[in-house]
């Protein structure tokens, strides 16, 4: 990734082809550097690519004001950029930043993708991991599962140490591959946690009831961080299209390259 020299309190980051029309991607975590979303399995081949990096990640200022609040940065990124309204990307976490960006600002937003988004914030459907993952025979997945239904950890080193402990059930197989992926891009529990503060009471309702620009969701099969019927739940709740990816976690980028730009290009080229 480029860094783009732009006068915001968050760092912005670009790839792909520079004449094309851009996409703005929002990272998961909530508030992961986001290295770890690699080249996006070469979407960048068909879009300008344009990474905000929230704040609370290495390279931005400060730290969230929540992700509710936030949305005034991806307007300001846009008007930085000079775009009335762009295609918006959300991954993981991203997701609940895009929609809220869609909500607070619907002009501005031409069309929205939410890649393995978290659900049962939004529907109250019970998160369904420990059924989707009961042909799992890998210790690690186990492992994950347990680290994911502990307290958030109360201080930075052992949060990083629960989030790394969780990284198994983001993905369909634990191989050599998915584990280095697991190590890229830093967290903290400062930036986790305020992205989490100040979200109006009514928010999930208000995403409900809103009138939403055209929305793909893409989701895994093997998703133990989402689950599977909270994710399909969501993508109804939202009157949103959803593609499912088979064989993949929560980083289909990763496991399912081909699949996930199959997926998000025929989204692109439908402008």
């Amino acid at each position: 990734m480029e860094r783009l020299d732009l006068d915001l309190p968050f760092a912005v980051s670009t790839m792909g082809d520079a004449a094309a029309p851009p996409l703005i991607v929002l990272p998961g975590g909530p508030c992961r550097d986001p290295e770890y979303l690699e080249d996006l399995a070469g979407i960048g081949a068909y879009a300008r690519i344009v990474v905000l990096h929230p704040r609370g990640t290495s390279q931005s200022r400060g730290l969230s004001r929540g992700w509710w609040t936030d949305a005034d940065d991806v307007v300001a990124l846009l008007d930085a950029l000079g775009l009335p309204s762009a295609r918006v990307l959300g991954h993981s976490a991203g997701t609940r930043l895009a929609l809220a960006t869609a909500v607070r600002f619907p002009d501005r937003v031409a069309r929205l993708a939410l890649v393995t988004p978290p659900a049962t914030w939004l529907t109250g459907t019970p998160w369904d991991a420990e059924s989707v993952g009961a042909g799992r025979a890998e210790p690690e997945v186990a492992a994950a599962l347990a680290a994911l239904t502990e307290p958030t950890a109360s201080d930075d080193e052992a949060f990083v140490d629960q989030f790394r402990r969780q990284s198994a059930a983001g993905y369909a197989r634990w191989t050599a591959m998915e584990q280095a992926h697991a190590r890229v891009g830093a967290v903290s529990l400062a930036a986790a946690s305020a992205w989490f503060s100040d979200i109006p009471t009514d928010g999930a309702e208000r995403i409900r009831h809103a009138a939403l620009p055209p929305t793909l969701v893409v989701a895994g099969d093997g998703d133990l961080l989402t689950g599977v019927q909270p994710v399909a739940d969501y993508a109804e709740a939202l009157g949103a299209e959803i593609v499912w990816l088979s064989d993949c976690g929560h980083y289909p980028w990763v496991e399912q390259p081909e699949a996930f730009r199959e997926a998000v290009t025929g989204w692109l080229r439908r402008d």
